[in-house]
């Protein structure tokens, strides 16, 4: 696998587990692939990439999504101009507003008791359950929905009676994190190629018309309770940490406090789009919850 890094990218859209090449000699072998296949499209040019450089995911797939990434990045920093696309870009249809899916928002003010055992499950893919989680989070949560590059899960809880109470979406752990990295205790190299065995928790809502004392302490516990077992199924590797950012202004993290995850300290306060430190955006809670016990001694090892 292969890590490019200049002044104008932090990394592709995945961390790498392999070794590094430098960023001169990647593009190099961009613009030679260019130059002897000009018929490539974008798609035939990241996969013979990824293939050079065996850029894969722990699963064995192919990071293609990454690498069109990294040379979009590099098209726009003005290394390279890329062929014409020659369709609709995959993302841009992902990030399309979902459609809408007829739900029920009657209240619903039951005590929790009366509401178990809730029905935890991941949402599998194009499903009538996919298209529901996707309208509800993208009309309901302030940040909207908008596609989740490399391994993801979601969850759509529905109560005893099948009524949808709470969705959860898991994705791509952040890049850097200063309060997340010393906890763990890891440097830079390692993290590079451990950082897939972190989660983000990157979306989480109870459904506005849900008015349950403890329900969402209650939902974090179950989902976590299972959701190695599940990440384990999907991608054939188990998580070793899952994270949270909580947005200060909004919020005060108290239903993660009660599910006993932990409160590391703060962001700084600056986007990793802020190249020349002059964007300001929210301070976000960092909390996280160790999946294992011996969490820092498999994110720590060095197997280089």
């Amino acid at each position: 696998m292969v890590m490019v890094m200049n002044s104008v990218m932090t990394t592709p859209a995945g961390p790498t587990l392999g070794p590094e090449i430098p960023f001169d000699r990647a593009l190099a072998l961009i613009q030679r692939l260019q130059t002897e296949h000009p018929e490539w499209c974008r798609t035939q040019l990241s996969r013979e990439l990824c293939q050079h450089w065996d850029w894969r995911r722990p699963t064995g797939q192919w990071r293609d999504m990454a690498c069109r990434d990294l040379l979009l990045k590099l098209e726009r920093a003005g290394h390279l101009v890329l062929p014409p696309r020659r369709g609709t870009s995959p993302n841009a249809l992902r990030n399309r507003t979902p459609l809408p899916v007829p739900h029920d928002t009657e209240p619903i003010r039951e005590p929790l008791r009366d509401l178990l055992p809730l029905l935890v499950a991941p949402v599998a893919t194009g499903t009538t359950d996919d298209k529901l989680f996707n309208c509800l989070v993208a009309r309901y949560h302030y940040l909207g929905l908008r596609n989740t590059v490399g391994a993801n899960l979601k969850y759509l809880i529905r109560d005893r009676h099948g009524r949808p109470l709470a969705c959860m979406l898991f994705g791509s752990a952040a890049w850097k994190t200063a309060a997340r990295d010393t906890f763990i205790g890891w440097d830079e190299r390692v993290r590079r190629r451990h950082l897939p065995l972190l989660t983000n928790n990157t979306r989480f809502i109870i459904l506005p018309w849900v008015f349950v004392e403890h329900l969402a302490s209650h939902v974090l516990g179950r989902v976590l309770r299972r959701l190695n077992a599940d990440w384990l199924a999907k991608y054939g590797y188990r998580l070793q940490l899952v994270e949270t950012f909580v947005e200060r202004s909004r919020f005060r993290g108290t239903c993660y406090r009660a599910a006993n995850w932990m409160h590391l300290g703060a962001t700084s306060g600056r986007s990793r789009q802020d190249r020349d430190r002059t964007l300001q955006v929210g301070v976000k809670d960092v909390f996280v919850y160790p999946l294992q016990s011996h969490f820092r001694e498999v994110l720590c090892h060095d197997d280089a």
